[in-house]
């Protein structure tokens, strides 16, 4: 009976200290005048709309202190709106999160500047820097001709680089018979070496005058890329013909 009493007083003893440490929590959060929060609990893709995020948010307690200043509490008078950005758990919903739909822009597209027009071309993968271009980076055209485009009359095989920092808006690629691998979890994505099939076509943003180049080139001579970043050096303007190529 001893030994019975004894568990007794120990599993009480050790439920008394749980529920007071569950109260010492309570208390110690009274005290930091807690905030009802809207935060994220499950990933939201950008574009969502706001009368699809109930499942994926939930509302916690928050010190005053930790919540910023444009944290939401509830969806009231957003309707309409969709996520401007994507939304990870774990973070406050924000006010300036939640915009008009139109002001989203879809993933893998950018917007083409003022002034500017679209022209699409083929090319092959070894042309484009093996492949590895895509959207919203800028690219250099070297323009290259058989009989070169320097003079009206007839003369050596000529290429420059004609063409300086143009913004890509779109690529197609051709479909691969042999999908890369992926990782398993927790292991670092490898640089895919995998050699790419097919083509590619590229769309690029450009002025007219150099949208006609490009054209021309396309269906006279031949287009090789570089990936060119707006800080790339600029040397000026250079035509490689056999005599100066090793200059």
């Amino acid at each position: 009976m001893a030994g019975t009493a004894a568990i007794a007083l120990a599993i009480v003893g050790a439920l008394l200290i749980i529920f007071y440490a569950q109260g010492a929590d309570q208390r110690a959060l009274a005290t930091t005048k807690p905030v009802d929060v809207l935060v994220v609990k499950t990933a939201i893709p950008a574009g969502t709309p706001v009368n699809e995020m109930a499942a994926s948010l939930a509302i916690e307690k928050v010190p005053a202190a930790g919540v910023a200043n444009t944290a939401l509490s509830s969806l009231d008078n957003k309707a309409g709106t969709v996520s401007a950005v994507d939304l990870v758990p774990g973070e406050q919903l924000l006010d300036q999160r939640l915009v008009a739909p139109e002001t989203v822009t879809a993933k893998g597209t950018v917007k083409v500047p003022a002034g500017f027009q679209e022209v699409s071309f083929e090319v092959e993968p070894k042309r484009v820097v093996g492949g590895r271009i895509d959207v919203g980076d800028h690219v250099g055209f070297f323009l290259s001709f058989e009989k070169g485009a320097f003079k009206a009359k007839p003369e050596d095989e000529t290429s420059q680089l004609t063409v300086r920092k143009v913004l890509v808006t779109a690529v197609q690629r051709a479909p691969q018979t042999k999908p890369t691998e992926k990782p398993a979890d927790g292991e670092p994505n490898p640089q895919d070496t995998t050699l790419p099939e097919g083509s590619l076509m590229l769309t690029v943003a450009v002025n007219d005058v150099d949208a006609g180049k490009i054209v021309f080139a396309s269906e006279f001579g031949r287009i090789w890329l570089t990936k060119e970043p707006l800080d790339a050096q600029d040397n000026g303007p250079r035509i490689e013909r056999k005599e100066v190529v090793y200059k």
